[in-house]
Order: structure tokens, then sequence, then C-alpha cells
């Protein structure tokens, strides 16, 4: 039978064959790493647990909870916003819990896209930022992710060249995957082109508060008058390894932050309530666990660097995020990033995400996840210092190269 209109938009699922090739390996008593999905290992922090357990069986929190986000917890993150960017947020019109900012994102996209609209997007990108447009009927052009003078060059372009003219672009910084990081003079140039042609920003900052190297990342809000064409979706599923949780913010313009809520209002009735009232008591607590966060995964991020290296593949340290996106190893360039990650499972053990999976400009990449401890990564360095010793030649009767084709 012929697949569903909105099935028939999305593509086949990338991360398959790597899926396939992990539980052949877990099923056969293999001691699998797994470094592909950006899954939080850390445990969330004490006091937030405190709170859930709390709330939990109090009188009315086991009803229908706010969609938009009860009002304490739409204050606390507009209170996080003025601590952290200087930027102050009416939290009855200008913010939203979102479960998780997957499903802003997603939602964003259903309440603001009429079928046919063209809508700019990095590649290679997360894959729900083209993907959520694409389900509400949109169409997506791409362009670079890296924020560099190119990718207003591209802007421009696509402007130019797109019918009907692209209601916005989406941004992401620090990346997921390539962990790019943006600085606000790129943002005021940003914001600067989105009013020149009237379309909106949809920024994705997730990694907001992983960061390694002293320079916290900017929001693009801070730019004066940002307001007036932006959105900004930030998780708390990294900051405070609440991923499961499933609670984000989508914060900024007033227009479309009701266009999000009145879609809301119709499909989900909010996080659980004990859940929104945990998350506003981290918001609201003490940064010292944000702090001890990205200190591990600073550490984590250095020893993957130097561990890599010494088994003979270079990994360009990420200045952010917890992803570091590297190029595939000397030697194994023509195989292709899915075939690469598919052979590291079955011969090493270590489970990395296919740079093709997050667009086709990927390729050529894989994105390593730093959610294992620093004794893990090691032995996921030791594992691939086999599999890379082995050398590509003995890899031409398992799995065919590109060039061989």
């Amino acid at each position: 039978m012929e697949e569903f209109y909105r099935i028939r938009r999305l593509p086949p699922y990338v991360f398959e064959q790597v899926n396939r090739a992990k539980a052949a390996a877990r099923n056969a008593g293999a001691d699998i790493i797994d470094m592909g999905m950006g899954n939080p290992d850390l445990p969330t922090p004490p006091h937030v647990i405190e709170k859930l357990k709390e709330t939990l069986g109090k009188p009315r929190t086991d009803r229908y909870s706010a969609s938009r986000g009860i009002t304490g917890l739409r204050k606390a993150q507009a209170g996080y916003y003025e601590r952290r960017f200087g930027v102050k947020l009416n939290p009855d019109t200008q913010v939203v819990a979102t479960l998780g900012s997957k499903e802003g994102f997603a939602n964003v996209a259903q309440a603001i896209t009429a079928p046919g609209d063209v809508v700019l997007v990095p590649n290679p990108s997360y894959p729900i930022h083209a993907f959520g447009f694409l389900m509400a009927g949109g169409v997506v052009r791409s362009v670079p992710a890296e924020p560099t003078p190119e990718l207003f060059a591209s802007l421009e372009r696509a402007i130019i060249h797109s019918i009907p003219k692209p209601i916005a672009m989406i941004c992401c910084y620090p990346s997921n995957p390539t962990a790019y990081v943006a600085t606000l003079d790129f943002y005021k140039d940003l914001v600067a082109f989105a009013k020149k042609h009237e379309i909106f920003i949809l920024s994705d900052l997730a990694y907001a508060e992983l960061y390694f190297d002293g320079n916290p990342p900017p929001s693009v809000l801070q730019v004066p008058g940002a307001m007036d064409v932006t959105v900004e979706f930030t998780s708390m599923s990294k900051t405070f390894s609440m991923a499961g949780w499933r609670m984000g913010f989508a914060v900024g313009n007033e227009r479309i932050i009701a266009a999000l809520a009145r879609v809301k209002s119709y499909l989900d009735y909010g996080a659980f309530t004990p859940v929104q009232v945990a998350a506003t008591a981290a918001l609201n607590g003490p940064d010292d666990c944000i702090r001890e966060v990205r200190e591990i995964y600073k550490k984590r991020r250095d020893v993957l660097v130097e561990s890599f290296a010494r088994a003979g593949w270079d990994v360009p340290p990420p200045a952010a995020s917890m992803f570091a996106w590297a190029p595939l190893p000397k030697g194994f360039e023509q195989m292709g990033s899915m075939q690469f990650a598919t052979l590291m499972v079955e011969r090493s053990g270590v489970v990395v995400s296919p740079g093709v999976a997050f667009g086709e400009h990927g390729e050529g990449y894989v994105r390593i996840a730093m959610v294992e401890n620093e004794q893990r990564i090691r032995q996921a360095a030791r594992n691939i210092r086999r599999f890379l010793e082995s050398g590509v030649e003995t890899l031409h009767n398992v799995i065919p190269l590109a060039s061989h084709r």
C-alpha cells in the first residue's frame, strides 16, 4: 500500500544500518561503547530530584497541567535569561514551556508554515530543524552551517532565487552536530539580514552552557531589536542532565510565541506538574551543578582528543557542545560516513553517528557524543586503534568502498 502523505515526505531513517549493527554486536555479547546518541549519562542534580519527590502526590498535582507552562516555571526561565544574557522577557507573552526543544521546533513549524513555504536550514544540522518543516508541508533550502561571511552570501542567493520568498531561517550555535560557535557580532549581522528581508530567525540554543574556552556563547536575543524577528529554543536536557524529563522553552517574538502556544493548546496539556516544579527549582537554584557538568564534559573532550590522536585519528577539539565533529580518519576518507560508522561498530564496538545523517554536507564526518566517562573513552580509543591499524585494505571483502562501486 502507498505510504501516507506526511510519511512520504520523510527520508529513510539513516541510523537504521548502524543500529542494526549495534544490536547484532550486543546480541553476540560484544561490549558496546555507545558514543552515537547525545544522551547524557550524568545524574540530574540532587536538589532537582528532591523537589520532584516533594511535589509528587500533593493535592492537584496529578491533574492536567498548563500547556504553556506553569507561571512559576515561565518566570524562572525569564529570570535565567536576564541573569545569563541580560535579556528581559515577559513570562506571560514571550515564554512558552515545551516538551523539550525538539517538540518546540516541530510545533512552531506547524504554527507558522503554510504548504510550500520555504525555510532556510543549515546543512549539516540537527534533523528536526529540517524535518519539522517538511512534515508541516514546507520546503527546505539548505545553507552553510558555519557562521562565516559565506553563509550570508548563501542566504542572499536563497532570498533571490527562492519562490516564494523564505519565511524563516534556522540557526544553531553551539551547533549540533558541528560544534560551531557564533559571536554576538555574527548575530548582529544575522538580525540585520532578517529585518532587511522580513524573515524570522529560529535559534536553537540547547548547548548554551556547555562551553570550554571561558567564553559563554551569546543569545541572538542580546542584539537590540532581535525580539522583533526571533524566537529562541533552549533545553534543560544537557544543562541539567534532564533529557528524559522533556523540558524546554521557546522565548522571544510575541506573535510566534502566541501561535506556538495556541497550537500546543490543541495538542498537549503540558508536562507533568511535578516535573515543571522541579524544573523551576533547577532554574532558580545554584549554578555550581552547571559548572560541574561543564567541567566534566571539558575533561572528556580533552581525553577524547588526546587518546584518539594516539590511536591515529586526529579529532578537532570542540569549543562547545557535547559533541566532537570528526573527519573520517586518514585512509578511510573514501569509505563514506555510513559505511565507516557501521564498520566501527562491527570491528571496534564503538558507536558514532554518521555525518550524512545530518545532511548531505555532513558526509566525510562522524559525530562523536561525549556521553561515556573518561575510562570508557580511553577504552574506545584503544579499540579504534586496533581497527584503524587493520588498514582499509583488509575491509575490501567486507563492505564495498565508494571508489570501487
